[in-house]
């Protein structure tokens, strides 16, 4: 049986789930629980409005800083440590505060942004491209995201996103391939 819950998205009680009462608050608060840390990328998908684009940007911020420049094998390698990472975490998360996908569950966010951005060269055009593709597949949310997003446990809380990631990776990457000079081209 699927509900909603008061915290955002949708979960099934075949999930393992304590009994209805029994969570503690999903909140800021709860932030020194290692889970909560991870699956909100430091409290950044607690942030006002917009958590999502919230967790893309920061992502984005940090390949720009930090992955940009390095071989693309690094952004993808840590977009899976993350992915699996988030996992477990959105997995605790479910089962400890009775949240489903809840928008401030950005460690999904965090790891299909990175794989939006696998191989784009360090320009700021590239880097915009990466992540606009990225927030339009995850935000629209056309076929295969919308079937990933369909499930409502921690692999379907993840498996959007990194779809969209995919998606948004393949974009990107025609983009570099068609507007080399724009975009500062190579690719894989």
């Amino acid at each position: 049986m699927v509900h909603r819950l008061p915290h955002g998205g949708l979960i099934t009680l075949a999930d393992g789930l304590p009994p209805a009462g029994s969570a503690a608050p999903f909140g800021p608060a709860a932030l020194r629980d290692p889970a909560v840390l991870l699956s909100t990328w430091g409290g950044v998908g607690f942030l006002p409005g917009m958590p999502g684009t919230w967790g893309s940007l920061v992502a984005a911020l940090i390949w720009w800083l930090l992955l940009a420049d390095q071989h693309w094998a690094w952004t993808l390698a840590l977009a899976v440590l993350v992915a699996v990472g988030g996992w477990f975490a959105v997995r605790a998360n479910q089962r400890r505060y009775r949240v489903g996908d809840a928008g401030a569950i950005v460690v999904d966010e965090v790891a299909g942004q990175w794989l939006a951005l696998i191989a784009m060269p360090a320009t700021l055009p590239a880097l915009l491209v990466g992540v606009v593709a990225f927030r339009l597949f995850d935000i629209a949310k056309p076929w295969p995201v919308s079937w990933a997003d369909r499930r409502h446990d921690a692999l379907g809380v993840m498996l959007d996103d990194l779809v969209a990631g995919v998606l948004a990776l393949t974009v990107g990457q025609v983009a570099v391939w068609l507007l080399p000079l724009q975009l500062g081209g190579g690719s894989l």
